[in-house]
């Protein structure tokens, strides 16, 4: 059986490359990087790859507003290729950065199909840089890329983070199963800061889009995907981390297998 081909996109300012990569080889993947420039002139390239990946990092500096340069960058060419991926079944993961980049282009929360941005990460409450480890919870099973009920402990570091959109709209994508991961106490309560680190609203850390096939969350999940990625890890089980399951399932979802 061949290898599920898999793209992460980078360009100026994207530095969580190469983590990415490597969760998704660890997940079975074959994997290419490939420069965003490469896609605008080239967006037939995509069509190779079954998944493709919008890694974390400060694109262009964040120098306008997170992710905002590359979202315009790809929304002539790429953006319509990608599309067309998706209707085909492709599968799409933005981290962090990637998650910024998904709303502003449009694909993601995307709960009429008409491509308008609807929704921000705006500043984090706290005002300043949250870089720390916390619990997701996958609240849904509207997204093909996760499991209802799993429980993921991973980093987050940004400073826009917070989810924010109209009440209304946020309703329908709580009510469409759209909020795929929230995070989580310590002890599975309601998190107060730090467990949520940016202030969003329902403690919304992951959106999907109506396919269930576009995810883009705050949280890092490459970052522990190895036993050895978690602070505690002296005091666990050795195998992998528990990041590696979102990219795990991705490969099998892309492979049919799942």
């Amino acid at each position: 059986m061949s290898a599920v081909k898999s793209a992460v996109i980078r360009t100026a300012g994207t530095n969580c490359d190469s983590e990415t990569v490597h969760a998704l080889q660890r997940a079975g993947a074959e994997v290419d990087l490939v420069h965003l420039h490469v896609l605008m002139t080239q967006p037939e390239r995509l069509d190779a790859y079954g998944i493709v990946v919008f890694p974390g990092g400060f694109t262009y500096g964040d120098d306008i507003a997170s992710g905002a340069v590359f979202a315009a960058e790809m929304k002539s060419r790429v953006l319509p290729a990608i599309r067309t991926r998706i209707a085909d079944g492709a599968l799409v993961l933005g981290i962090c950065n990637g998650f910024q980049i998904l709303t502003r282009s449009g694909l993601l929360p995307d709960t009429d199909g008409g491509g308008t941005q609807q929704a921000s990460l705006q500043p984090n409450v706290s005002g300043r840089f949250e870089c720390r480890w916390i619990r997701l919870e996958v609240v849904s099973d509207r997204c093909v890329m996760l499991e209802r009920g799993q429980i993921i402990e991973c980093p987050v570091a940004h400073a826009e983070g917070r989810f924010v959109t109209d009440a209304a709209l946020r309703e329908t994508l709580l009510e469409r199963g759209q909020v795929a991961l929230r995070y989580t106490g310590p002890n599975g309560g309601e998190p107060e800061y730090p467990w949520n680190p940016n202030g969003s609203r329902d403690n919304i850390a992951g959106v999907c889009d109506s396919t269930g096939r576009v995810l883009g969350l705050m949280p890092h999940p490459e970052r522990n995907v190895e036993s050895w990625h978690h602070p505690l890890w002296t005091r666990g089980a050795p195998g992998a981390g528990a990041g590696l399951a979102v990219f795990d399932r991705a490969v099998r979802v892309a492979r049919g297998d799942a």
